[in-house]
C-alpha cells in the first residue's frame, strides 16, 4: 500500500492497518490458500497490461475510493501468478515479477454526488492483477458508496431543522470502522464506535440495576470519565435521568408529540436522541420536533449499495 494512500487513510479518519486487515481477510476469501485466481492465470498472459475505468452505474454519492485504491496497490503485494517471472502465489508483483505496480487514479472524490456513467477512478497495471483485485475492491467501494448515498438522503431531509443524523452499531461485523466512516462521508455523524467508548444505558440495564439512577450512579462510580447516555421511554424517565446527572438521552420510539414535551421539559439540560422506527417519510415531521439527533440504524443494516463497476479500455 502506498504512503499516499495511507494518508488518505488517514486523512479519512481511517486506520492503514485496519484497512490492510480487512483487505487480507477478503482476498484470502476470494483466492484461496494459494492467493490464487485460477481464470485470469489461464485465460491472461502474465505480461499482459492494460487501463481501467471504475464507472458508476447509478446515481449516487461515493465513499470508499481510497480503500479501493489500497485493495488494487495491496493485491500487487500479496499476490503472485504462476508463469510471471520470479512469481510464485503470495511473492506479490510490487517491487517483484519485474517491478511492476498498479497505478490507481482517483478521479472523484468521497463524499461527492455521482451520476450514472461517472469515472471514479482508473487504475493501470497488469490485467492479472486488475481483473484479481476487482471484485474486493469492488465489494467495499459498493457498500460504502451505498451507505453513503443513504445516509446523504437522510441529511438532506433533515436541512432546515437542527437534527443531524447518527448511526448506530448494526454494521456488518469486521466493517464497522468502513461503515461508520461511510456514514461520514454521507454527512451523518457517528454516535459511539462500540461498547468501549460511550457507556448506554438502556432497557436491560435500568431493569438489572434498580433504575434510571442507580444504573447511572454505578457507571460513574465505576468510570468516571466515560461519557453516558440513557435511553428512556417516557417524559417521566427523561427528567428522572437528567435530574440523576445524564447529559445525553436516547428518546426512544417517542411520537413527534411526546418529544416536543420533552425537548421543552428538559431544555438545555441534555442532547436529545429520538431513535426507533424512523422512515424517511417522517423524518422531517421528527426533525421539527427540535431533538438533536436522530439514530438510524437502516444506514448501516439496510443500505443498498451503489454500483459500480470496473470496464477495461479497449486496447
Amino acid at each position: 500500500m502506498r504512503d499516499t494512500t495511507e494518508q488518505a487513510l488517514r486523512a479519512a479518519g481511517l486506520d492503514p492497518a485496519e484497512v490492510r486487515r480487512v483487505l487480507v481477510t477478503a482476498f484470502a476469501e476470494d483466492l484461496g490458500p494459494d492467493f490464487l485466481d485460477v481464470t485470469s492465470v489461464a485465460t491472461i498472459p502474465a505480461t499482459q497490461t492494460d487501463t481501467a475505468d471504475l464507472v458508476a452505474r447509478a446515481d449516487g454519492v461515493v465513499a470508499g475510493l481510497a480503500v479501493a485504491a489500497a485493495a488494487f496497490e495491496l493485491a500487487a503485494e500479496v499476490t503472485g501468478f504462476p508463469g510471471d517471472p520470479g512469481a510464485a502465489p503470495g511473492d506479490g508483483l510490487a517491487g517483484g515479477a519485474g517491478g511492476r505496480t498498479v497505478e490507481v487514479s482517483l478521479v472523484a472524490h468521497d463524499g461527492q454526488r455521482v451520476a450514472r456513467g461517472d469515472v471514479l477512478a482508473t487504475v493501470a497495471g497488469p490485467t492479472r492483477l486488475l481483473l484479481t483485485a476487482e471484485r474486493t475492491a469492488l465489494n467495499l467501494l459498493c457498500r460504502l458508496s451505498g451507505v453513503a448515498t443513504h445516509t446523504r438522503a437522510w441529511a438532506d431531509a433533515l436541512a432546515g431543522t437542527k437534527a443531524t443524523v447518527l448511526d448506530t452499531r448494526k454494521t456488518t461485523p469486521g466493517l464497522r470502522a468502513l461503515e461508520k466512516y461511510a456514514v461520514r462521508a454521507g454527512g451523518g455523524t457517528n454516535k459511539r464506535m462500540g461498547l468501549y467508548d460511550v457507556a448506554m444505558i438502556k432497557d436491560n440495564h435500568k431493569f438489572a440495576a434498580g433504575g434510571v439512577a442507580a444504573a447511572y450512579r454505578r457507571v460513574r462510580q465505576v468510570f468516571p470519565d466515560v461519557a453516558v447516555q440513557v435511553e428512556v421511554d417516557t417524559l417521566a424517565e427523561a427528567l428522572e435521568a437528567v435530574e440523576a446527572g445524564a447529559d445525553f438521552l436516547l428518546l426512544d420510539n417517542m411520537t413527534p408529540a411526546t418529544l416536543r414535551a420533552v425537548v421543552a421539559a428538559v431544555g438545555d439540560r441534555a442532547e436529545l436522541e429520538a431513535t426507533g422506527g424512523l422512515t424517511l417519510d417522517v423524518v422531517a415531521e421528527y426533525g421539527a420536533t427540535g431533538v438533536d439527533y436522530l439514530s438510524v440504524g437502516a444506514l448501516t443494516h439496510s443500505s443498498p449499495i451503489l454500483d459500480v463497476a470496473l470496464d477495461l479500455r479497449p486496447r
